[in-house]
């Protein structure tokens, strides 16, 4: 197994969440892709967490357009216009971007987490997110 996988097991068992995991990295670029239509549908969360459970908990290839397109159909969203946005990469140009700017800044992992000039790299803890905050002058919401 992965240790980003072993990893990511003892974070979801430490919470109560479910994680299964993987013996295989699927690519997310069209996921990507999706989820920026989602956005546009006021969907965005749902979706991403339909995608994450897929993938993490049903170890679902995220990368096959029936599958996405599942995903897209089970948060209310419309099966033939999620399949056209995918076989016309319609959001092909967006993800790009997404990606011109991750590089641009510097980001090499998800999730980071850039206040000031200071990062975090990957799962971090409350507390640790909450110092870096604290640190940066940002306040908590009431």
């Amino acid at each position: 197994m992965y240790e980003i996988s072993r990893k990511l097991r003892k974070a979801a068992e430490e919470v109560g969440l479910p994680f299964r995991g993987s013996d295989k990295i699927y690519n997310s670029r069209l996921a990507q892709e999706l989820g920026i239509w989602s956005e546009s549908k006021n969907r965005a969360d749902e979706f991403h967490s339909a995608v994450f459970k897929a993938y993490f908990v049903d170890s679902k290839n995220i990368s096959e357009i029936p599958v996405l397109v599942e995903l897209a159909a089970s948060i209310g969203l419309p099966c033939d216009e999620a399949a056209g946005i995918l076989t016309s990469r319609a959001c092909e140009a967006a993800v790009d971007a997404d990606w011109a700017l991750s590089r641009e800044k510097s980001i090499t992992a998800v999730p980071t987490l850039v206040i000031n000039q200071h990062r975090l790299v990957g799962a971090q803890s409350y507390e640790v997110m909450e110092a870096l905050m604290a640190e940066n002058g940002v306040k908590k919401r009431a």
